[in-house]
């Protein structure tokens, strides 16, 4: 009898066992996720170090970035760029100090008559256009010419820019390239292909940028981009290397 009371009493205590106990599940944890950080290159954090959001279109100083690397100018820790993708009533000229990373001079500059307007749109390596040149320079010596203190620039790129000398394309100063003429005409007066600067700031920028350091003049020109060998896969192999390379001449830049 007591045994049969047992297991009825079993039983029922049995019966009453919370099922949440044989049924419990295991909650699977949820994803954490992760935000990927953006990668910046090289030139985008010295881009963002020496603040020229305001100053410089990246593109344009991420391709004077990359001559600067693979031209190995002998003058090196100065760096000029030229944007002529700008109005001719924006300061278009950046110099900058690349050990120091700081801008050193930011100016208006012309470029030339027949190049256009406010825009400059058209370039030509040819004597008598009248139109600036895009690419690399080398700037050399100074002088004393018809438009005062003068600064000689070698163009690297054969078939683009390599008549600059020939055709006496310079950095000088000039009238036409003041502020009092962007008010009075709405834009820079223009050189015969030169890039002309303010008179005030002609002998200082000349004196910061001459004998051997590199200058890029920046467009944003498939045709350019498309022929440069700056921009080609080859091996690095200096200055001179490159400019005797050679390119073929480019009468769609004119």
């Amino acid at each position: 009898m007591r045994s049969l009371i047992f297991i009825v009493l079993t039983g029922l205590f049995v019966s009453y066992i919370p099922t949440t106990l044989t049924h419990s599940k295991t909650e699977t944890p949820k994803p954490i996720s992760i935000e990927k950080e953006e990668v910046k290159s090289e030139a985008q954090l010295l881009y963002d170090r020496m603040h020229l959001q305001s100053i410089l279109k990246f593109e344009a100083f991420e391709q004077a970035l990359h001559g600067y690397h693979t031209l190995r100018p002998k003058k090196a820790g100065v760096l000029t760029v030229i944007d002529f993708t700008l109005p001719s009533t924006d300061k278009r000229m950046v110099v900058l100090d690349m050990e120091k990373e700081k801008v050193l001079f930011h100016t208006i500059v012309s470029h030339g008559r027949n190049s256009g307007e406010k825009y400059a749109k058209s370039f030509s390596n040819r004597h008598g256009s009248y139109q600036s040149s895009l690419g690399f320079f080398l700037t050399e010596n100074t002088y004393q010419g018809g438009n005062g203190y003068s600064l000689v620039l070698d163009g690297l790129e054969k078939g683009i820019n390599d008549q600059a000398k020939a055709r006496a394309v310079v950095i000088h100063g000039a009238d036409y390239c003041s502020e009092s003429v962007i008010k009075a005409t709405g834009r820079l007066g223009r050189s015969y292909g030169c890039p002309a600067l303010p008179r005030a700031l002609t002998k200082p920028i000349i004196n910061t940028i001459k004998d051997g350091t590199l200058l890029y003049i920046y467009a944003d020109n498939e045709q350019y981009m498309a022929s440069s060998k700056v921009f080609q896969s080859l091996p690095s192999s200096g200055l001179l290397a490159q400019r005797d390379g050679g390119i073929d001449s480019l009468d769609n830049l004119n």
